[in-house]
Parts: structure tokens; sequence; C-alpha cells
């Protein structure tokens, strides 16, 4: 991999990676109305993102089309508050591995979804990756119960999870990964308090006490400031269809921090997924493809074992020996065939 692709691999997977362990914060907000709870972490991430966006932010904005607007409407109601919505609703009735089940399949339909919007076929190695990423992630996951009521969610929440991805690539040139990410977290918090007062009334907001708190901070600080800006800065420079393989590790994420609090254990299912999980990002990102072209030698080694010289592309084989070509088009033999310097000052 070259810098930009290794470091756009490093910022999505550390997004995916503080996204799956934000598990623990999400089950000390589950007295917390939902709605309010959305409101406050996308308006504080909001507010401490604008700074981060840079000089020019209000030209940027002022410059999008009505369509990208919509499309921004529509990246914060399906990819942030819908999917959260979606995964609360599922576990009602479903335990939590069927909505993460259904979620770990989003890298396929991203390797199928964005080729075939940008006019193109899905690239197999991409898609391959996918694939074992799905099962790796279905691997450390397991199966739960669940009813109709459970999978149908489950299956908006993996919508939303592709929407996420989807629905930002064209919006990443014109805003860049900062900007993007405070004014979707601007819309999402809109969205919230409206979806707040519809459903819950004047309780759809309170105080939260100490506990719930810390879990706010946490997400709004670390899981939307820091991990989306992570996660749309690792997009921009690999691509949706690959950035999408490391969701594949917010299960393995959350999978590692469960016994820490308490509420899981990491055995031998969940470490095999888990290196199955990783095998499918190294093969989709092209990582495995890279080393091995690297590992090649450069050349055929000669009858001694060791690599042969490169020949220079201006030099031609003539009457036994090797002889440079001027930049006139002639051609001069040293006065020495044996005297190497002298054949190569000519060249």
């Amino acid at each position: 991999m070259n810098a930009t692709t290794t470091r756009g691999a490093l910022l999505a997977a550390l997004a995916c990676v503080l996204v799956g362990g934000s598990f623990t914060a999400n089950s000390l907000l589950g007295d917390y109305p939902y709605a309010g709870g959305q409101f406050l972490r996308y308006a504080l991430a909001c507010v401490l993102l604008l700074p981060l966006a840079g000089r020019g932010r209000a030209g940027r904005c002022a410059m999008l089309t009505p369509r990208q607007w919509v499309r921004l409407a529509l990246l914060a109601a399906v990819g942030m508050v819908g999917f959260n919505l979606a995964v609360l609703a599922a576990e009602r009735t479903a335990e939590p591995a069927v909505p993460g089940v259904f979620v770990g399949c989003a890298p396929v339909i991203v390797a199928v979804l964005v080729p075939l919007l940008d006019g193109r076929g899905p690239q197999r190695g991409v898609l391959v990756g996918a694939s074992l990423v799905a099962a790796g992630a279905f691997a450390v996951q397991g199966w739960g119960r669940s009813d109709g009521a459970g999978i149908a969610f489950s299956v908006c929440a993996l919508a939303g999870e592709v929407g996420f991805a989807v629905l930002a690539v064209p919006l990443l040139r014109p805003l860049g990964p900062r900007l993007l990410s405070a004014v979707v977290c601007g819309v999402a918090a809109v969205q919230s308090a409206v979806l707040g007062l519809l459903l819950d009334g004047g309780a759809w907001l309170r105080r939260p006490d100490g506990t719930e708190t810390a879990a706010l901070l946490w997400q709004a600080v670390v899981v939307t400031v820091v991990g989306f800006v992570c996660w749309y800065m690792g997009m921009q420079r690999i691509g949706a269809e690959r950035a999408t393989l490391f969701s594949g590790l917010i299960p393995v994420a959350a999978a590692c921090t469960a016994p820490l609090a308490g509420t899981g254990t990491y055995g031998p299912a969940q470490a095999a997924g888990s290196a199955l999980v990783g095998f499918g990002v190294a093969l989709g990102s092209g990582a495995l493809r890279r080393t091995a072209r690297r590992a090649r030698p450069a050349g055929r080694p000669g009858l001694s074992g060791e690599p042969r010289r490169p020949v220079l592309r201006d030099q031609r084989v003539r009457s036994g020996g090797l002889i440079p070509r001027l930049s006139n088009g002639r051609h001069s033999r040293p006065a020495d065939r044996g005297d190497d310097h002298a054949a190569h000052a000519h060249g």
C-alpha cells in the first residue's frame, strides 16, 4: 500500500473500532429518551466540529445545490437517526446479535451497489473480501432469538448502514470530511428534536444524570467527532467500497470490549470470526496482492543465483557488447571495452 491508502485504511479501521467499543455507552442510556439523547449527541458534535471545518465553511455550504441538501437530509435521517432507531426497535423483540448480523452484511451490499451507481462492475477481490468479512461478523456475533418485527427492523438497520456510506460519496468533494461531519450532525440534531416532539411530546428531553452525561459525552466527542471525521477521511482516500470493509471490525471491537464491561465473553468462535474478518479486510483492500507483488523478485536470477543487473532502456546489444546510445542518435565504442566506467560515462 502507498502512504495515502495506508492512512485511509487506518482511519477507517479506527472509526469502526470506536463505534464497536461504544456499545457499552449505549447500554448506559437505556432509560434516557431516545430522541433527546440523539439531539444532545449530534448537537454537541456539531458545535465541536464547526471550528475544525476551516475557513470558508459558510461559502461551501451556500454553494450546495438543493439536490445536495436533500442528500444531506437523507444521510442524516437514514444513516444516523434512522439507523440508531432501527437498532433499538429491533432489540425490543430480537437479541442484539440479530441486527448485528444484518449490519455485518453491509460490506457486501456496498461492494455491489457503489460500482453499479458509478457505471462499472463490482471488483471481484473486494466482493470476495466483503463476503469473508460478513461471514466473520456472523461468527463473532452468532445468531440469536428474533421474530418478524425484529428481522424487519434489522433489515432497516442494514439499509441505514449502507446509506451512511453510499449517500455520503458525492458530498465528500464539495464539503470535505470535517465540514460534512459538522453539517450532517447539525441536520441530524434538528431531525432528532422534531422526532422527539412528535413521539414523546414534552418528555423528549430531560437533564441527564452523571452516568448518562458521561455516556453522552463519549458518544458525542469520541464516537461522533473523532469517529465520523476518521471515517470520512478514510473513505475519501480508499473509497466507499474498501472503507465499508472495515465495518466488520465493529462486532470484533464490541466482542473484545464486552468482557471488560462484564456483558459478554470472548471465546474460540469470536477469535475465529475476528481472524476471518481480518483476512477479508486484507483481501478486499488489496493488501495481500500488494504484499505478494513486493515480495516477488525484480528480475530473473542468473546462473550464479544472484539477480541480474537491470539493462537500461536506452541500451542495445551489438557485437556481443552493450553500446550506449548517445543523445544525437550516434553510437560510440569506448577505447577499452573492458573499461565499464568509460562505457557508462557515454551514457
